[in-house]
């Protein structure tokens, strides 16, 4: 077996390794089910809601846009484990065998993945029997969903493991995850967009959240509902062209930055990491 095979082997049983631990240890199962919670709570106090005449309710609105923005979320994940592994030297160790930075990346794209779709899992279940009115008896929408978020996971991931190679520290996470919550706040998540300024509209959509947020709305929610977005359209070809022009650049562009991280990474570093650490400790 050459050596790339038997890296990406390695790497996908690393995944799966990481994915089973996050369900075995407590402090990573909790986590997988807080978010879901708090988000079928908000669901639960939108489903009466309506927005303005239109007779459209908030909490069927809110679902779908919740599932693709949880998909965008990932890169936060993958960017957060990333750098801290950077700075405990797993990284180094990774760089240290023969094609383990291919490896490395396989087992956490594998990971963060198969976590995330767990908890759209947590989420989706009850928030099914809680939000009426949604398209959910259709194949077609359940096709549109795989393939917005399988797109979505591709735009997102590597864009996640470059921001992630960017902060030396998992104390600096907080610089990432502040612009991403304003990019949600924008994106239509939790209110339509077109109850947004026409500017702001144009700046949400240069992001994947709103696309995912989107194509996830045409999937699950009802032909009628697309009167609320921009153009009365649900835009399938724009989705597919914005996702996968972030896809294009975050793959192109992954590979090239983690190398010269790589490069980077030393024993030295790491120790003068840890010695700030306890330094701060």
């Amino acid at each position: 077996m050459n050596p790339t095979a038997m890296a990406l082997r390695s790497g996908w049983s690393r995944g799966l390794i990481e994915l089973r631990q996050s369900f075995t240890n407590a402090e990573e199962l909790f986590s997988h089910f807080l978010w879901p919670v708090l988000m079928v709570t908000t669901l639960f106090f939108l489903r009466d809601v309506s927005f303005g005449q239109t007779g459209f309710f908030l909490g069927a609105l809110a679902l779908p846009s919740i599932l693709g923005m949880n998909a965008a979320m990932s890169m936060v994940s993958i960017s957060q484990q990333l750098t801290a592994d950077r700075e405990d030297g797993t990284l180094l160790r990774a760089k240290a065998t023969p094609h383990g930075m291919v490896g490395y990346l396989l087992g956490k794209i594998v990971s963060v993945s198969g976590g995330l779709i767990a908890d759209l899992a947590i989420f989706l279940i009850p928030a099914l029997f809680i939000i009426s009115g949604l398209a959910t008896g259709d194949v077609r929408s359940w096709l549109t969903l795989a393939w917005v978020l399988m797109l979505g996971l591709v735009a997102t991931l590597p864009i996640g493991a470059v921001l992630g190679s960017v902060f030396t520290s998992a104390r600096s996470q907080g610089l990432l995850t502040l612009p991403i919550l304003g990019v949600i706040a924008i994106s239509g998540i939790f209110y339509p967009i077109t109850a947004l300024p026409e500017w702001v509209q144009w700046i949400a959509q240069a992001f994947p959240i709103y696309w995912l947020g989107l194509g996830m709305r045409s999937a699950l929610l009802p032909a009628s509902t697309v009167t609320v977005e921009i153009g009365d359209s649900w835009r399938h070809l724009e989705t597919l062209g914005v996702l996968s022009i972030w896809a294009v650049v975050g793959l192109l562009l992954a590979p090239i930055v983690l190398r010269r991280m790589a490069r980077r990474e030393s024993g030295s570093s790491v120790t003068a990491r840890r010695e700030k650490v306890l330094q701060r400790i």
